[in-house]
């Protein structure tokens, strides 16, 4: 039987091991699940208790502690550390004839075998090799890559990356293993990181990778640990060889990573054909590459089981037989910066743009680039004239990153930008909400907005009128056929005939395109009529909850505001274009033109998906995203964006994307098109 004292001493031991467990859990949960399930708050009080028993108790702080992810003592100097296997390099292909060479070989050397487990494609993670060391599953060295044989111990700044795991989530880790992978910055930590850096006066890195090398050698801790650096695994080694490691295939790793807790690079497949390393890379390179949060210089082709990987082997101890690098085209560039314009925007936005001297960036040549807004461009302190770094990965359209100050002239700089006073289209003073970071036009007629607005009332979301490209709707603005949205209906077969590219047949089926989205419901409508701030969303909940334009018209901005789901700001931006004279002009217009103005019953009520969360995404087989979401929501269920622990399936068609993978991540219920059809009863 315990004495009482001995009962005292083991209670901080105690506590210590399920705080450890508790924020360890947490971490894993934030950094990697994405799916916190502790608030900020909670979290921070259970960090300070353990750190008040490590204090007291310097003898129960453990290898795997998460308190030593806010850095130690800066160190005079980086130790060496020698890897317990090298760090290879990987051969580069440029293009798809290099990758058949590559093949070739590695057939040549192993036979067909190599097609039997197929090939595992990866994102080859543009950041900064390393390496981390697990003894019986406690982080014990991470190390930068360095020589490729001797690297730099950079233990203490890699314990402050909370995806990093300290203790292998696993019952039974090996006794020793090395796991290989990037420390990286996402882009939008990286933006953001170099804004911090231009308001305190400091030069911005020019790429994440450089920023992500740099934070990884500080000599002080602290310093990293105030970096965003995350990372991804994509290796595990043992000295022994792969025999000595719990799984057989590149494929099989990279999944046991994922369950030890070690974050992986989404994205990743087998391919059993070089057809289809071929297609998913070039998915990669023109898709993918545009969608994720951070930055890859190419795509990495293994050959898939490990035994043949060990049988290929090196060459000279240099690269690997086994492995090769397709390479993208370069994501960021330096150039000029020429011009600052100015757009306007469909519901009044001015959205500066830059022009730029031209300059190629990821296989395709750039002139332009969003600058966002125009309190970015005075934080950044960019000026017509500087040498700008400019990025194309993680964005379609390409951003400015900032300015290269050291290149700016010192006896003649250029002047500061200015941000206009009045709308550069119709000379309305502009204004500015006191939350919001845009200036707008509060002009509902002004023709900077026209061309945008009219795109808009057409498109997919909301009146859906096939036929009207923004070329055609251009054509019909310049051959003063339409000035509002309401002027659609007036046109006539006649009308649009003489216009170039147009068939008899053609302005047949425009004119009844035209006639038919008259039909459209009000949620339709109100989306279509480009308010501030009322998107599909808004526009259904206030189309349900007053039924008809002229009962909204009626409402107050409390009762607009009463509306679940509508803030403040939507129900003022509503009452705002509800009771300005151009706004009423145009519903009236629309009303005469025979335009619908009601709302159909939709709820669906205590349908066959009723209380149900949905996500859709992907390319369904027949139905479009707009009539998928319909279906759902006509049968009682509710569809959001993004998935979570609360959704109750995902509806996955081609080219799903993250969405899928988290889903899988979470359990969530993964369903095609057909089973929703049959779901929601219409199969």
């Amino acid at each position: 039987m315990a004495t009482k004292s001995s009962a005292t001493a083991t209670a901080p031991a105690h506590r210590a091991a399920e705080l450890r467990e508790q924020l360890t859990l947490a971490s894993h949960e934030y950094y990697v699940l994405d799916q916190p399930t502790l608030s900020d708050a909670a979290y921070d009080k259970l960090f300070r208790e353990l750190q008040e028993i490590e204090r007291e108790h310097p003898a129960l702080r453990t290898p795997d502690s998460p308190t030593l992810r806010v850095g130690s003592e800066p160190q005079s100097a980086l130790p060496k550390h020698t890897h317990l296997v090298p760090m290879l390099s990987l051969d580069n292909a440029f293009d798809e004839a290099e990758v058949a060479a590559w093949q070739e070989r590695v057939r040549r050397l192993a036979g067909d075998a190599v097609d039997v487990d197929g090939f595992s494609c990866e994102l080859k993670i543009d950041g900064a090799a390393v390496s981390l060391t697990y003894r019986d599953g406690v982080l014990v060295t991470g190390a930068t890559r360095g020589s490729g044989t001797v690297g730099e111990n950079v233990t203490p700044n890699l314990r402050t990356m909370h995806d990093v795991p300290l203790r292998l989530k696993t019952e039974t880790p090996p006794a020793l293993v090395e796991i290989r992978g990037e420390a990286y910055l996402p882009f939008s930590r990286f933006a953001k990181m170099n804004e911090e850096r231009i308001a305190a006066g400091e030069p911005v890195f020019a790429n994440p990778r450089n920023a992500a090398a740099g934070a990884l050698r500080q000599l002080d801790p602290s310093i990293t640990a105030q970096r965003p650096l995350r990372f991804f695994g994509y290796s595990a080694v043992h000295p022994d060889g792969f025999g000595a490691l719990p799984f057989d295939s590149q494929d099989a790793l990279l999944a046991a990573l994922s369950q030890w807790g070690v974050p992986v690079a989404p994205h990743r497949v087998v391919c059993h054909t070089l057809e289809q390393v071929n297609a998913w890379a070039t998915r990669v390179e023109q898709e993918y590459r545009a969608q994720i949060d951070f930055a890859i210089d190419g795509a990495v082709v293994k050959v898939n089981l490990l035994s043949l990987q060990q049988e290929l082997g090196e060459v000279s101890g240099r690269v690997p037989r086994w492995a090769i690098a397709r390479k993208f085209a370069p994501d960021v560039a330096e150039t000029t910066l020429l011009r600052i314009g100015v757009n306007v925007g469909r519901t009044g936005s001015l959205n500066p743009y830059a022009e730029l001297d031209a300059v190629e960036i990821g296989g395709t040549t750039v002139r332009m680039a969003t600058l966002h807004n125009f309190d970015l461009i005075t934080l950044k302190d960019l000026r017509v004239g500087d040498r700008v770094l400019v990025q194309r990965a993680g964005e379609v359209i390409p951003q400015v990153i900032g300015p290269v100050p050291e290149k700016r002239s010192t006896t003649d700089p250029p002047v500061p930008f200015v941000a206009p006073t009045e709308c550069p289209s119709c000379g309305t003073p502009v204004r500015r909400d006191d939350d919001e970071v845009a200036l707008y036009c509060p002009n509902v007629a002004c023709p900077g907005r026209r061309l945008e607005s009219l795109v808009h009332f057409t498109s997919v979301d909301a009146m859906d009128i096939r036929g009207l490209s923004y070329a055609r709707i251009e054509q019909l603005v310049q051959a003063d056929l339409v000035h509002d949205a309401a002027d659609f209906y007036t046109l006539t077969t006649g009308q649009i005939l003489p216009l170039e590219r147009m068939a008899g047949k053609s302005a047949e089926k425009l004119i009844a395109a035209i006639d038919a989205s008259r039909a459209q419901p009000l949620s339709r409508l109100l989306n279509a009529l480009g308010i501030r701030h009322v998107g599909a969303v808004a526009a259904q909940l206030l189309a349900r909850r007053f039924g008809s334009i002229e009962a909204l018209q009626a409402a107050s901005l409390d009762d607009i505001m009463a509306v679940r789901g509508i803030g403040d700001v939507i129900a003022a931006s509503v009452r705002e274009f509800l009771d300005d004279a151009a706004g009423q002009a145009l519903v009236r217009k629309l009303s005469a033109a025979r335009v619908q103005t009601t709302e159909p019953d939709v709820s669906g009520g205590a349908g066959p998906l009723h209380g149900l969360t949905v996500v859709i995404t992907g390319t369904l087989p027949t139905l479009s995203r707009t009539d998928a979401t319909a279906l759902v929501e006509r049968a009682g269920a509710r569809v959001t964006s993004s998935v979570s622990k609360n959704t109750s399936f995902l509806v996955a068609g081609e080219e799903a994307g993250s969405k899928l993978d988290k889903a899988k991540q979470l359990g969530v219920e993964v369903i095609d098109e057909a089973e929703l059809l049959r779901r929601a009863g219409k199969a």
